[in-house]
């Protein structure tokens, strides 16, 4: 099947290209900088330049495309209702006029309970415009992904900065996003998926502190932990509005919100992995990935002193 893959240079958008590669699909991604995309053409997936913004731009990537998967959204310095609103309709409207009818859209779970959510809200009525169209869908509902927690919790307890920690925080099922791909490639084959909305949710729950104590356990340091009120974020937020600068950076504030608040961000999971025959024992667990990464880092870190110390030795004089 000819794939194309949009947002392939995300942190889960280049895992759908590499799984639909490795299922044997033939890829194609569409991406704004091919400089950035060089590691796609190295996996031996075929480059079009294109920017969902610019619906002329859409066209020959279109072009002799069995299905569509979606996992591009804004990048921080972007505008949530030019990228995640208007840019998808240019999409879906380009892809109904391609002729192509196979489309897989990465949405949010519980986006419909988060109005006052810019990205929340505009992937609400994402699906809500898919729903009115006449394109084979499946939407698919991540909680979020295990690789963000690296940067948020492993890496400030390494370099011992300060964690920060927002009201409550709610506990949210991560999944990994190689295995997000997995169910992503799997709808295209699967009728039963058309049509139909799918959460997608780890193992099980976390919160913050859960995730602080266990990246205690694995590296065997202790976390600085710093709080901020919901409160605070709320009132930084509406300072923000008042200046053109700050609007997306208040739109991002509004989405801290929904991961500070008190109500887990979970599904339950039994009749995806049903429908998609994929069995739970095959999803990796938060516990797992975190023992490879601290056991990868602790390990070069080792190394480095090693090799520290090999070099301060030559410089000896006896």
């Amino acid at each position: 099947m000819k794939v194309l893959v949009i947002g392939a240079t995300g942190t889960l958008g280049r895992q759908i290209a590499r799984r639909a590669l490795d299922e044997g699909h033939d890829v194609r991604c569409l991406v704004r900088s091919a400089q950035r995309a060089g590691f796609l053409r190295e996996w031996g997936v075929e480059l079009v330049r294109g920017n969902l913004c610019r619906p002329e731009s859409l066209l020959s990537a279109l072009e002799g495309v069995d299905a569509v998967i979606d996992a591009a959204t804004a990048r921080p310095s972007e505008s949530v209702m030019d990228v995640d609103w208007r840019g998808k309709v240019n999409l879906i409207k380009a892809i109904q006029s391609a002729g192509i009818k196979r489309y897989v859209f990465v949405s949010i779970l519980n986006a419909e309970k988060f109005p006052h959510v810019p990205l929340m809200d505009v992937k609400r009525c994402t699906e809500k415009f898919l729903a009115e169209s006449d394109l084979d869908y499946t939407i698919l509902q991540p909680c979020g992904f295990l690789q963000g927690l690296i940067g948020q919790y492993a890496i400030p307890i390494l370099e011992k900065q300060s964690i920060w920690v927002m009201g409550e925080a709610a506990p949210i099922a991560y999944m990994d996003t190689q295995d997000i791909a997995k169910f992503a490639v799997k709808a295209l084959e699967l009728p039963e998926t058309v049509g139909r909305s799918f959460p997608l949710a780890g193992t099980r729950a976390w919160g913050a502190y859960e995730i602080i104590r266990l990246c205690e356990r694995k590296c065997g340091q202790t976390a600085k932990v710093s709080r901020i009120s919901l409160g605070l974020l709320r009132t930084i937020r509406k300072v923000a509005q008042f200046f053109q600068w700050g609007w997306n950076f208040a739109d991002r504030l509004a989405f801290v919100e929904v991961v500070a608040g008190s109500q887990a961000l979970d599904a339950p999971m039994d009749e995806v992995y049903q429908v998609f025959g994929i069995p739970q024992e095959d999803i990796t667990t938060l516990e797992d990935y975190m023992q490879e990464y601290f056991s990868r880092i602790m390990k070069k870190l080792k190394e480095l002193d090693y090799d520290r110390e090999k070099a301060s030795k030559k410089k000896l004089p006896f």
